[in-house]
């Protein structure tokens, strides 16, 4: 009899944890994800690297790591001493240029006046000649004067060329230089929040050195991996919804940016082990630029989390997926 009891016991409670499993399953588990496909990944951020065009010292550097910067604001200055002092010796050089060529014009024009008094001369000794007033030998005479000073003049052309030549050389070197000067000032090519400085005033750094880099916190997106039976169903410009797991109440809405042309393994970090032996598809999913803006401060990179990729246009978002900002 006890045995008998001790039984029913048993069967009792075995019903009741099953009847709990199997409440806790309906009401506690989510609902599978009709049309919604998911995987794990990082945010991410396009970098920028702030580098200098040519090898020198570096002056200053104005922008600290964290430091939010605009397009076009100075971030740091290269030593250019050397190259102002080639420009003004460039400048020197131009101005001499121009100052040959304002000689050579001159001689131009001296040579053109000796050329037409040349050329009158042997007119009237021509005329002269068939009268019998002078003799042939005197207008052989005068015809060499007109052709040296024919020649002369275009010798004096060809100086004046070569000096206008020499003043647009020097012009060029010193555009040459200023443009040099100018990029030793090195500006942020576009709003940017600073991830490393990666050069201390002083150093000297060669050509492409990095001084540094920046993350544009405006294009932001999140890489997951899907397999091939998913991703052939991905379309660009498919709703996302991004959950991190730092603020798992807080639901970004996305696009699909990217889907990679061809399969690959996952990486290590992004995935189990068991995934990573699958050949998935790389997808971008995109945060819009204008939201970004507007959450400037709370941008972050590195977080990890979930995105959710819708495959069917008509497929609703579960209220768990719903935008909500406010984590």
């Amino acid at each position: 009899m006890k045995l008998g009891r001790e039984l029913k016991t048993g069967m009792l409670l075995t019903v009741m944890i099953a009847s709990g499993a199997l409440v806790w399953l309906r009401f506690e588990q989510p609902a599978p994800l009709v049309g919604i496909a998911s995987g794990n990944g990082r945010i991410e951020a396009t970098e920028l690297d702030i580098a200098t065009k040519w090898a020198g010292r570096v002056k200053e550097v104005l922008a600290n790591e964290g430091d939010l910067v605009s397009a076009d604001q100075v971030v740091a200055r290269m030593d250019t001493a050397t190259l102002e002092a080639q420009l003004r010796q460039a400048e020197a050089q131009a101005k001499q240029a121009q100052d040959a060529r304002a000689s050579v014009a001159a001689l131009v024009s001296q040579r053109q006046s000796e050329l037409s008094f040349t050329e009158k001369d042997l007119d009237r000794a021509l005329e002269l000649t068939t009268k019998g007033f002078v003799s042939k030998q005197e207008a052989d005479l005068k015809r060499t004067k007109q052709e040296t000073a024919a020649a002369a003049v275009v010798a004096a052309k060809a100086q004046l060329i070569e000096a206008e030549s020499a003043i647009q050389a020097a012009i060029a070197a010193t555009d040459g230089l200023r443009t040099e000067i100018a990029d030793g000032t090195l500006k942020a090519p576009r709003l940017g929040r600073v991830q490393y400085r990666l050069a201390e005033p002083g150093e000297v750094l060669a050509a492409g050195g990095k001084v540094l880099t920046l993350l544009d916190p405006t294009d932001v997106y999140m890489t997951l991996f899907l397999p091939e039976t998913v991703a052939g169903r991905v379309a660009l410009g498919a709703e996302t919804r991004i959950v991190l797991d730092a603020a798992p109440n807080l639901v970004i809405p996305a696009q699909v940016s990217f889907v990679a042309a061809k399969a690959q393994f996952t990486p290590k970090a992004v995935e189990t082990r068991t995934e990573r032996e699958k050949l998935m598809f790389r997808i971008k999913a995109r945060i819009d630029p204008d939201l970004l803006r507007q959450h400037l401060s709370r941008v972050k990179t590195g977080l990890p989390g979930v995105a959710y990729v819708r495959l069917d246009s008509n497929a609703p978002w579960p209220a768990s997926l719903q935008v909500n900002l406010s984590p």
